[in-house]
Formats: structure tokens, sequence, C-alpha cells
């Protein structure tokens, strides 16, 4: 389905739309695009400036996504809402969402401090599934954060769902998510089951290299200090 034709299914079950509210959808979908655009910017930006001062990335890569607008409308539908651009605005804080995977799991509360630390950053929301795992073992920072967005003639605070983990919390969640959708209701326990042992296990991995890191860290530091 072409973009043109969700934004038609999005408002197609409407009693009554017209065509400068089909408009109005398509400038707050560039709204979310743009945040996107700006927070991966200063997540790079951040990125090069650890590196530059630590000799290393701590953030290994980032994506992004944007919500299709049917799954926008399924998602109000759910939750019996009216299917208005107002009502995302308010309802909706993940239309747009980035995924930042660190290279160790201090480097998620890093990056994430110094993004909300900005002026022009809001925060709205944090969830710390690092701290707290889900039930099933997933383990992950979520921050919901807001930042100016300027079109010509209009200034928008626009929201952005950020999900940081490590390089091994990430593996773990697409594959997870992957076989989720696979097992029968027969095998459902055992890979629950499973899987939860293979997030324990990756949680203990996270800490183990974040150790070894601080070893070779301070062992830096020794050196420099014996060169003087």
């Amino acid at each position: 389905m072409g973009q043109q034709e969700d934004i038609v299914t999005f408002l197609k079950n409407r009693d009554v739309w017209e065509l400068d509210e089909l408009e109005e959808f398509k400038i707050l979908m560039l709204y979310y695009k743009s945040v996107i655009r700006e927070v991966r910017t200063k997540l790079e930006v951040l990125n090069d400036e650890l590196s530059m001062r630590n000799q290393r990335n701590p953030i290994e890569f980032v994506k992004s996504r944007l919500k299709k607008p049917s799954s926008i409308a399924q998602k109000l539908r759910r939750r019996g809402l009216p299917l208005t651009t107002e009502s995302i605005k308010e309802n909706i804080q993940d239309v747009a969402g980035i995924r930042v995977v660190c290279s160790f799991s201090d480097d998620i509360y890093k990056i994430a401090d110094m993004l909300i630390k900005q002026d022009d950053i809001k925060l709205l929301q944090i969830k710390d599934y690092i701290k707290e795992p889900k039930p099933n073992g997933y383990s992950s920072l979520h921050i919901i954060i807001s930042t100016p967005i300027y079109l010509a003639e209009k200034r928008e605070e626009v929201p952005v769902e950020i999900q940081i983990r490590t390089i091994a919390m990430d593996f773990w969640a697409s594959l997870e998510h992957q076989m989720k959708y696979k097992k029968t209701m027969t095998e459902s326990k055992k890979v629950i089951l499973k899987l939860k042992e293979c997030a324990d296990s990756i949680m203990e991995i996270d800490e183990k290299m974040l150790n070894i890191r601080r070893k070779i860290d301070r062992m830096d530091v020794a050196q420099d200090d014996s060169n003087y």
C-alpha cells in the first residue's frame, strides 16, 4: 500500500473528512519525520564527542522508524479514540521512534543523560527495563522526549520514543520478536522459558564485558600516569 493510500485508509472510517484535514495529517507526519532527523543528529554529535574524549564509539548504530498511518489508526481504534490529527498529538507518543544500540550497558545511561540535559529537550517519560526487566526477559531503557520542530510558519513540540540498549540486548530482542510469532501453543511455555534463560545469560555477559572494559580503562590510566 502506498503512502497516499495509507493516509486515505486512516481517514476512510470518518463520517466526514475534508481535503484540509488530509493536508493537516501530512504536515503532522512531516513533524514526526523531522523530529527523527533532529534527534538522530543530536545522537551523532554526542557519539562524535564521546569518541573524541574516550577513543571509542559508545553508539554502535542508530535505527529509526515512523509508524504507518494504518498502525496509528489501529492504535486509536483499540483505545476507542477518534481518528483525528488532534487525537494523535494528544494520545500517541511513539509515532516517531528511534533505537540506539550501544557497546556497553553504562553507555546507555550516559547517552540518555547527556541527551536529556540539553536545553531544548523535555523528558516526558522513562521506563527502565534494564533495572527491572519485563517478565519475558526483555531489557532496554525507554525514554520519551520532545523537542521543538520549526516549519515555515509554526513551531511544535514533537515527541519521539527512544529505546536504548546494548548489542546483546538488541540481538535478543530481534530474535524474540521473530520467534514469538512462530511458536505453536504446545511449544509456547518451553520457548518462553528458553528465551528468558537466554535473556538472563545476556545480562550476565553484558556485565562481564563492562567489567573487562573498566579494567582495561584503569590499566590505560595507570600507563598514562607512569609516563610522567
